[in-house]
């Protein structure tokens, strides 16, 4: 990472930021980035020495990634919903918007699944109750 002389902050003239620095600057985990790699969500390019090289677009795609992650999204639905990102367009905006909707289905069905078995402990409790009272 090269550091500004002056005020020991990042050189914002450099347009390439390596691994560290992405991972600095979007409070990313290095390994992380790696896997956005691995799963095809994030792209690099290499330095002669292999070292990883982004773009400084890649701090407000990563950004996005994570909005996706903590919204429940898996990496391959995110794969899939990134060319909306990439190539915006009223087509690509209504397949992602298409994909999100059952994607909240999907979620929305795993939280009824879950608050059934909530449910279900809920009435292993008040029998183990019942049975500690008569005791």
């Amino acid at each position: 990472m090269e550091k500004s002389r002056d005020h020991g902050s990042y050189d914002t003239r450099r347009t390439k930021l390596r691994i560290g620095e992405l991972a600095a600057r979007t409070g990313v985990s290095v390994r992380s980035l790696r896997y956005y790699e691995q799963q095809r969500l994030l792209t690099s390019s290499r330095s002669t020495g292999g070292q990883r090289n982004y773009t400084k677009n890649a701090i407000e795609r990563v950004g996005y990634i994570r909005r996706m992650f903590a919204a429940g999204l898996t990496s391959r639905t995110i794969a899939d919903l990134l060319p909306c990102v990439d190539y915006p367009g009223e087509d690509t905006a209504d397949s992602a918007a298409e994909r999100m909707l059952r994607e909240r289905d999907r979620l929305s069905e795993h939280i009824a699944e879950l608050v059934r078995t909530r449910d279900s402990l809920d009435e292993l409790i008040a029998t183990n109750r019942a049975y500690r009272t008569a005791l």
